[in-house]
């Protein structure tokens, strides 16, 4: 199971990649990021609503205020970041734009991961974590600054 889903998250970022550059390259087409945005946003939104029909709760907009307001934020979050990253791909160029958010995540994750943020399973940072973390760091830099 778990290397099912490891190969589910791998084939993830590759989407995540090619979505992102997709995106960006559409804002670069038009030459209004802000809209080539809005735009795969509308049509996300409308994915994401066929989606959810297809596994109907009735029950689920009566446990709504249960979650905490401030979790909708995500929604805000993730319009904003995908802007951000359309708007600053075509700047970077893909792969240092790829490398700078995966460094990001690596690091969020590892802090997500030891304080057991939002349900994740609780794995303390180590020593070699740590490593691993300067190490992708190292490389990070090497592959945004070598030209």
């Amino acid at each position: 199971m778990k290397v099912s889903l490891s190969a589910l998250m791998l084939l993830l970022g590759f989407v995540l990649t090619f979505h992102l550059a997709m995106n960006a390259h559409v804002g670069a087409i038009v030459k209004n990021p802000r809209m080539g945005n809005a735009l795969f946003w509308i049509i996300g939104a409308a994915t994401a609503t066929v989606i959810a029909f297809t596994g109907w709760d009735a029950g689920f907009f009566a446990r709504l205020k249960e979650v905490p307001a401030w979790l909708f934020t995500a929604g805000i979050m993730g319009g904003a970041l995908v802007f951000g990253i359309a708007w600053a791909m075509p700047k970077l160029g893909a792969g240092t734009a790829f490398v700078l958010m995966i460094a990001g995540q690596v690091i969020s994750g590892m802090i997500f991961s030891h304080f057991g943020l939002f349900g994740s399973p609780v794995e303390p940072v180590s020593l070699v974590k740590i490593i691993g973390v300067i190490l992708l760091i190292a490389g990070a830099a090497i592959v945004t600054l070598a030209k």
